[in-house]
């Protein structure tokens, strides 16, 4: 059975900090790579930061380099994504999504395919 549960959104100033979290069904942790991903009005969806399953190798955008970070407890079957030094262009609907391939860019970002399954996502807002 396929479960993907966002939770942890909400407002916050500039500067602070969220912890979003990710409750996948056994099923979805199996498929080895989830990520976070986010989609602020008017723009495309685009990736976050993701996390192997099995041997917990992490990839993140430049944009949030060295401010977000994953990570998961595989007895939970959870994935976590602690935001810390929020800002206004951080605010955007933020989905947890699983099922897909993913590889580092020279950039030091990452490339990955559409994600097959995704949940329904939790609203950030972070206010200037």
């Amino acid at each position: 059975q396929v479960q993907l549960v966002e939770s942890g959104g909400g407002l916050v100033q500039s500067g602070g900090s969220l912890r979003l979290s990710c409750a996948a069904s056994r099923f979805v942790m199996d498929h080895n790579i989830i990520g976070w991903f986010r989609q602020a009005p008017g723009k495309e969806r685009e990736g976050v930061s993701c996390i192997s399953i099995s041997d917990g190798r992490t990839y993140y955008s430049n944009s949030v380099k060295g401010r977000f970070t994953i990570s998961r407890d595989n007895a939970k079957n959870t994935v976590y994504l602690q935001m810390n030094n929020l800002k206004p262009d951080d605010s955007a609907i933020y989905y947890c999504a699983a099922d897909f391939e993913v590889w580092g860019a020279n950039s030091g970002s990452y490339f990955y395919t559409p994600p097959k399954y995704w949940g329904q996502g939790t609203q950030v807002t972070v206010s200037s």
